[in-house]
């Protein structure tokens, strides 16, 4: 098996986001499934990165495309929109919540600018 510069590249770039990812949890900047989630992930690549002329030839058998490459890139694409969608779902969670929360507010603030005028009013 031969071992490419890229591959320990690869593999030292992965190592180290994984470490950021366990500091951002240990700060409690990231939730438990988060760090789960992106371990898992950094582990597939580091797989991908050990071993990647096998893993390549098993996706493309496994899906029946030509080359082993192709392979790779149509499922990392895949797994690219899989992840686009997910940021969207949540952006838009969180859009939808801000203008609740905005709205909620500013009820809240029309009902006490009122009250303030009715006490004003009894002076």
């Amino acid at each position: 098996m031969t071992v490419y510069v890229a591959q320990y590249i690869a593999i030292v770039v992965i190592l180290y986001l994984l470490w950021k990812v366990f500091l951002d949890y240990r700060r409690g900047l990231m939730d438990w499934r988060g760090f789960v989630s992106w371990g898992l992930i950094f582990a597939v690549f580091i797989l991908i990165a050990v071993f990647p002329v096998r893993i390549s030839y098993e996706v493309k058998d496994i899906l029946g495309l030509g080359r082993g490459l192709d392979a790779l890139f149509v499922v990392s694409i895949g797994l690219i929109f899989l992840l686009m969608f997910d940021m969207y779902l949540r952006i838009d969670r969180a859009e939808r919540e801000i203008t609740e929360l905005t709205r909620k507010i500013a009820i809240e603030l029309e009902e006490i600018n009122e009250r303030l005028k009715k006490l004003d009013g009894k002076d």
